[in-house]
């Protein structure tokens, strides 16, 4: 049996009996950093042996992990922090436990996404998205015709371009940015998309709320967006006003995705 166990998102007292018993009980475990993981296997006296899996490696770990189910024994897959294969590795291995008819399950535990999304307050449904593509095209792909709240793991090195990006595309809507979830500095933000953020430290979760006047040509493109006016009669100005209004952002933004 492959386990896929959730670990702790920031506080190590937050795993379950379950986990704990189950990570005592495996001949092996599987994580992305063995240092990190070493902190909290300490932590609850677990001592098993202890091996790398991680996305640069996912791929050539795979037979290794299989030859422990081929044997029969049990191993455990963990992260850094949550639940494998939430912006973890894991789904590889799914794949091929799948094809094979190894049999898996999960050890139930937080996940930052879940966390933040309590902690808004926003209503369902919700679509999380992890964190963004490089490329804006591949963001605009994601985000197309998208409904609902939206969640997404913003890193601290990108957090400025990525909520002006996610303001310029849904508009400048009221939002929750929580980050250092279970920690004793756990912090939860209520701001709108295009207010300036100076936290340079840690990793967020943002949840955007989609559900304050919802405008379903907000869910086009700028571009779409400007070509539905123009298409109505506007000019090229009144449909960047109008496009701008919907938005709740500035002209000059409007301007600016569309050169």
């Amino acid at each position: 049996m492959v386990y896929f166990v959730a670990t702790p998102i920031g506080n190590l007292g937050e795993i379950t009996f379950r986990a704990v018993e189950t990570l005592k009980g495996v001949s092996a475990i599987f994580c992305e950093d063995t240092r990190h993981s070493r902190i909290l296997l300490d932590r609850y006296g677990i001592s098993k042996p202890l091996y790398s899996y991680h996305k640069f490696n996912e791929a050539k770990q795979l037979e290794f992990v299989l030859s422990f189910c081929e044997r029969g024994e049990d191993v455990a897959v963990i992260s850094d922090a949550g639940m494998p294969c939430i912006n973890d590795p894991g789904g590889v291995l799914i794949d091929a436990l799948k094809e094979k008819g190894y049999p898996y399950t999960v050890i139930s535990g937080p996940s930052a996404f879940v966390n933040a999304f309590v902690l808004s307050g926003y209503e369902p449904p919700f679509t999380y998205y992890g964190f963004l593509p490089d490329k804006k095209s591949d963001r605009d792909k994601l985000l197309d015709g998208s409904v609902g709240t939206a969640i997404f793991y913003l890193s601290v090195h990108d957090i400025k371009e990525n909520m002006a990006y996610l303001c310029s595309r849904l508009g400048n809507r009221n939002c929750c940015l929580v980050k250092e979830l279970t920690k004793s500095h756990e912090s939860v933000r209520f701001c709108r998309l295009g207010d300036e953020i100076d936290d340079d430290r840690g990793e967020f979760v943002l949840v955007v709320d989609r559900g304050e006047a919802d405008n379903p040509l907000c869910a086009l493109s700028v571009r779409e967006h400007i070509d539905y006016y123009l298409k109505d009669g506007m000019s090229k100005s009144e449909a960047v006003k109008a496009v701008a209004k919907d938005r709740n952002v500035s002209k000059n933004e409007i301007y600016k995705q569309t050169l």
